[in-house]
């Protein structure tokens, strides 16, 4: 149970989800890992376009290696642990419901998110850890996954069951906590910006 305390009264998977980085390295079993995806298939999405897209692998096949090898070497220290990594995508282009071509569709990323927060929280409910990365080498992963140049790739995400700090490097085990938010009046405001 986290120790984080929330200022107004929500439901605890909020506080108590966090992004540890220490996996224990056990598998997920492929049922395990499309529910979560399953979750994230009924995020909220803008006129229902559903854009975001998910690609995945689990440890100790070529999707997962083909995506380990594209994050960052100092991601790739730790999530190699990961039972599965999934690269959260989405289309940036779509054809609206009762319209025949396609256009830019400004709410992809948006929408990506969504789904991203409802894998997220679908993992933590199941027993399972997330930690989404923004270190990854957007054109290496697009060339090795013959991703569309329409294509956004947002984050890659680690996912598994959470392991002991002291399988971490030192310098990372410190780290290996709930981190805090900043207070809700820095984030939300009644009427105009007063930021």
């Amino acid at each position: 149970m986290s120790q984080r305390q929330a200022a107004h009264p929500i439901d605890p998977q909020f506080t108590d989800r966090w992004s540890p980085r220490a996996f224990t390295g056990e598998a997920i079993a492929a049922d395990a890992l499309l529910g979560l995806l399953e979750a994230a298939r009924w995020a909220p999405s803008a006129s229902n376009i559903q854009p975001a897209r998910f690609l995945f692998g689990h440890a100790g096949t070529p999707a997962f290696a083909t995506i380990l090898d594209g994050l960052v070497p100092f991601n790739q220290g730790w999530a190699g642990k990961a039972s599965a990594l999934v690269v959260v995508l989405s289309k940036t282009s779509s054809v609206a419901p009762g319209q025949t071509e396609a256009k830019a569709n400004v709410w992809h990323a948006f929408d990506a998110g969504a789904a991203w927060m409802s894998l997220a929280l679908q993992a933590h409910l199941k027993g399972y850890i997330t930690h989404a990365m923004g270190g990854f080498d957007g054109d290496k992963l697009r060339a090795a996954l013959n991703v569309p140049a329409d294509v956004a790739i947002h984050a890659v995400v680690a996912v598994g069951k959470q392991g002991d700090k002291a399988s971490l490097p030192e310098g990372l085990q410190a780290r290996e906590l709930p981190n805090d938010r900043l207070p809700l009046a820095q984030l939300a405001a009644e009427g105009a910006w007063s930021f």
